[in-house]
């Protein structure tokens, strides 16, 4: 028996959930409230109609766009991206309205202004609602039907949003196409790839989400046992894959286009690579495209995607045969920089079927005996391969289709095996694979592969996409033998190029044993490398499928990577602010992919010689944000950042006046103390006599145990040699984040005195601290964030001495809404409960008096007024108690 007869498809695929029918969809509020969106010219009208609706206990904020004209359309449904909003998908729901389609957009839970929990695409919970969105399309008057309750329609987005066309596709029969991008197939091998945890972009998930107390509780539960332990159980695996596609994959049987990023570690190549198989594999059209771009930068190729995405639903919902929906392969590749004007040009490469990730295999030789590699303890200081959250907002991800590269390995900590020079050039198309011994002292190792392109001379390597593959071998004590699956790529190697096969110990974006341990690994193959020689580049570009990267964005890459210290274009320095460390103008960072949602927002203030600057704010406050625009690790959206007069921007000269110390530092245990800073020093390429060794550990304290191995030493002298290292080359402007991170109170008071040191000498020194009662014995002025912005800026003692903030003491506890009735009074800012009354802080024009003669009014039982002397008060005032 056929069971993908038509009929009895239909009944087996058919959720349960379905049964309500509209029935489940109240719209709430804005039904009939259309808004016409005019273009100019001859560009055909939109009519919009913006509702929120109640679906299954929840709230979901939608807009409606259809065509201006009479008749029923097909519809699209657009998912928004992960921490995005219905209005995220705006401009591309307008288009296809404009290109004949009745198109919805909404807001999912837990987003924009939509209730409930993120679910992750809960089969029960987001997916639901897809349905329930697909029951509301059925019963408008301007959407074309293919039978009662079923409406002719598709589902496209991006990431997050991709995942739910997918899940939608496999749960409900009625979705007829889908043009899922840049997303997962398995979230479960997305974020735990062999057994190892992702915990970079983990965490920037729920930071997106707003903390974790935003999602479902299981979630919330799994996400802290998972952090908190680096490794991931079953139980873990076991939740995410129930609200991955692959779960319904054999379900999937509308016509479906891939989009995935070739610079993307978050969701690799090898996740669409498995949809395609699996949706496939059922008889249905799949089609796959390489873009340029993904969750770490580069190009997104928009325009070129979404006019691929819409001729694809023109197929499949307009049932237009003459629509040209691409080939079943396509792939950006890089076609050179254009000598004119220093352009890097993207060309497509396609084939007639996708070639899949291994197919069409080359041995290439690799030389290298077996070598020792250190996972040092805490895993600590990590290789760096991609940089999860920075690509996006820096072009980081632009780098690899320059041939250039942000990578790092340190000595010790991986080990090396070369091939000989290529004698010809070498296309690699999907994932190479070698087969490796490691033995560890440890029952487990876990070990991260990468495949680099090295340039003849040796000195540049490139690492592909900035990929690497972590793997976990257990019971490795006694030895194994291992076969990696590298990451796949789409990459020329060229002629006289070497091959480097790198395993390492570490790298920032994975949980690593935070044990000591040591591997030994050896080859037990040669390098084996897909080819896949179907795919084949178009000889010219095509008007379609093109795209140049700005010439300013590849400058500026170049400049990043090759010219860290070179001055890059900028505007000309301000003689007025040469002496000043530091001056921060109307500053502001967006979040990524967003409008109108800011990490940063009109930020300015002016920090001056000599002075110890706290940087303060609760979690979420923008302060990470403003230290790494100041540090030129990511670019302003507006505003600007100037040190000693200097704009600043990655590669700026005047950062090598900057000394930073960032959540820690890494140190090689078995050297000493000095032995470690000469190390770092030298790596700089500076010259001896520039690091200033003896003065930064004069200042730092650390005496004889600078000649003892750093394993040896305690927290506090770790620390001490970490701000020692941030201090040579006596930089002017000495940035330190949570410096007296787990330490004791002695350990404190120490660091305490080393800043105070370090400023004494005319220098100028910002330290990022949660613990206000140090701040407020080490500091002497304050900058208070909030949200993004500036709440206050000044010297410690007058804020901690405000006049406008009062301390009202309190006969017995108040009740929590009366103290929300307090705080709207007129003239009170802000009000917060504390263990003896309140903390309020008034506004401009309020006063003591007519405060204690509303607090009476409300029967407050008033004991006492006066204002308040300590920071901690001070801050939680400001900040109106978000912290």
């Amino acid at each position: 028996m056929d069971l993908r007869l038509p009929a009895l498809r239909a009944l087996l695929h058919r959720p349960r959930r379905l049964v309500a029918g509209a029935a489940a969809v109240a719209v709430l509020a804005g039904a009939g409230t259309w808004t016409a969106a005019v273009a100019s010219g001859d560009t055909p009208a939109v009519r919009r109609s913006d509702q929120v609706m109640a679906v299954d206990g929840v709230r979901l904020d939608t807009s409606f766009f259809t065509p201006a004209g009479p008749g029923r359309h097909p519809a699209v449904l657009l998912a928004h991206g992960f921490g995005g909003s219905k209005h995220d998908m705006r401009r591309q729901a307008e288009d296809l309205a404009r290109s004949g389609y009745a198109v919805l957009t909404w807001s999912a839970r837990g987003f924009g202004r939509s209730t409930g929990k993120i679910g992750l695409n809960d089969p029960d919970g987001e997916v639901a609602d897809v349905s329930r969105l697909v029951d509301w399309l059925a019963a408008q008057p301007r959407v074309r039907l293919d039978g009662p309750g079923d409406p002719r329609v598709g589902v496209a987005g991006g990431s997050y949003g991709g995942a739910v066309a997918l899940l939608a596709a496999g749960h409900d029969h009625r979705v007829d196409a889908i043009a899922p991008a840049v997303t997962y197939w398995n979230l479960a091998d997305a974020l735990f790839p062999n057994g190892v945890f992702k915990k970079l972009w983990a965490g920037v998930f729920v930071n997106t989400g707003g903390g974790c107390a935003r999602f479902e509780p299981a979630l919330c539960r799994m996400y802290d046992r998972v952090a908190a332990s680096g490794v991931p159980d079953p139980a873990a695996r076991a939740l995410l894959e129930e609200r991955s596609p692959s779960a319904v994959g054999a379900r999937i049987e509308a016509p479906t286009l891939l989009v995935q990023g070739q610079t993307d570690s978050l969701f690799t190549l090898d996740q669409a690579d498995a949809a395609e198989k699996a949706i496939r594999a059922g008889g249905t059209p799949v089609a796959v495209d390489w873009i340029a771009g993904g969750h770490d930068g580069g190009d997104p190729e928009t325009a070129r995607v979404e006019a691929r995405v819409r001729a694809w639903f023109d197929r499949y919902l307009k049932d237009d045969r003459s629509a040209d929906t691409g080939p079943a392969f396509r792939v950006t590749r890089t076609g050179g920089i254009d000598s004119a004007d220093g352009t890097a040009q993207l060309r497509g490469a396609s084939a007639a079927a996708y070639p899949g990730l291994r197919g069409h295999r080359r041995a290439v030789p690799l030389t290298g005996g077996a070598q020792r590699v250190t996972n040092p303890a805490g895993a600590s200081p990590p290789g760096v391969s991609a940089l999860p959250g920075l690509g996006g907002s820096g072009g980081l991800g632009r780098l690899s289709a320059l041939g250039l590269g942000v990578s790092l390995d340190f000595p010790g900590q991986y080990a090396r095996f070369d091939s000989a020079p290529l004698t010809r050039d070498l296309q690699i198309t999907g994932a190479p694979t070698a087969t490796v011994r490691v033995t560890s002292t440890r029952d487990d190792a876990v070990l991260f592969g990468k495949v680099y392109d090295v340039g003849p001379d040796g000195a540049r390597q490139v690492l592909p996409g900035q990929l690497v593959a972590p793997f976990r071998v257990t019971g490795a004590r006694a030895g194994k033998d291992v076969t990696v699956t590298l990451p796949a790529i789409d990459h020329e190697v060229q002629r006289g190029h070497r091959l480097r096969l790198v395993l390492a110990s570490t790298d920032l974006g994975y949980a690593s044993p935070a044990a000591p341990a040591s591997y030994t690994v050896s080859l037990k193959s040669d390098l084996s490398v897909p080819t896949a020689p179907a795919v084949t580049t178009a000889a010219a570009p095509l008007p379609a499928w093109v795209w140049w990267l700005p010439a300013a964005g590849a400058a500026a890459a170049l400049a990043l990577l090759l010219t860290a210290r070179r001055r890059t274009a900028a505007p000309a320095p301000d003689p007025e602010l040469a002496d000043v460390p530091l001056v921060i103008s109307d500053l502001s960072k967006r979040y990524a992919g967003s409008a109108d949602r800011y990490a940063v927002r009109g930020l300015s203030f002016r920090v001056e010689k000599g002075q110890v600057l706290g940087l303060l704010g609760p979690n979420g406050a923008g302060k990470t944000t403003t230290l790494r625009m100041l540090m030129g690790l990511i670019r302003p959206d507006d505003g600007e950042i100037r040190v000693f007069g200097h704009t600043i921007r990655p590669g700026a000269a005047v950062l090598s006046r900057v000394g930073a110390f960032v959540e820690g530092a890494g140190f090689l245990p078995h050297l000493s103390g000095r032995e470690n800073l000469e190390l770092y020093w030298r790596a700089t390429g500076r010259p001896p006599a520039d690091a200033h060794l003896d003065e930064a550990l004069e200042i730092a304290g650390l005496g004889d145990a600078l000649a003892r191995a750093v394993r040896t030493y305690s927290q506090g002298m770790r620390q001490r040699l970490a701000i020692a290292q941030a201090m040579l080359g006596l930089p002017d402007l000495l940035i330190l984040d949570e410096p007296t991170n787990g330490l004791d109170p002695p350990q404190i008071r120490e660091m305490r005195e080393v800043m105070i040191r370090y400023a004494a000498g005319g220098r100028t020194v910002i330290v990022s601290s949660h613990l206000l009662a140090e701040v407020e014995q080490s500091c002497t002025h304050l900058v208070v964030m909030d949200r993004g912005r500036l709440v206050q800026a000044g010297p410690v003692r007058e804020i901690t001495g405000s006049g406008d903030t009062l301390l009202v003491g309190t006969a017995a506890p108040v009740a929590e809404p009366v103290v929300e009735k307090v705080g709207a009074l007129p003239g009170v800012a802000s009000a917060v409960r504390t263990g003896d009354g309140l903390l309020v802080r008034l506004e401009p024009g309020g006063t003591a008096e007519r405060l204690v003669v509303d607090l009476v009014r409300l029967e407050v039982p008033v004991a006492s007024v006066g204002p308040h002397r300590r920071l901690e008060d001070a801050f939680l005032t400001l900040i109106g108690g978000s912290a």
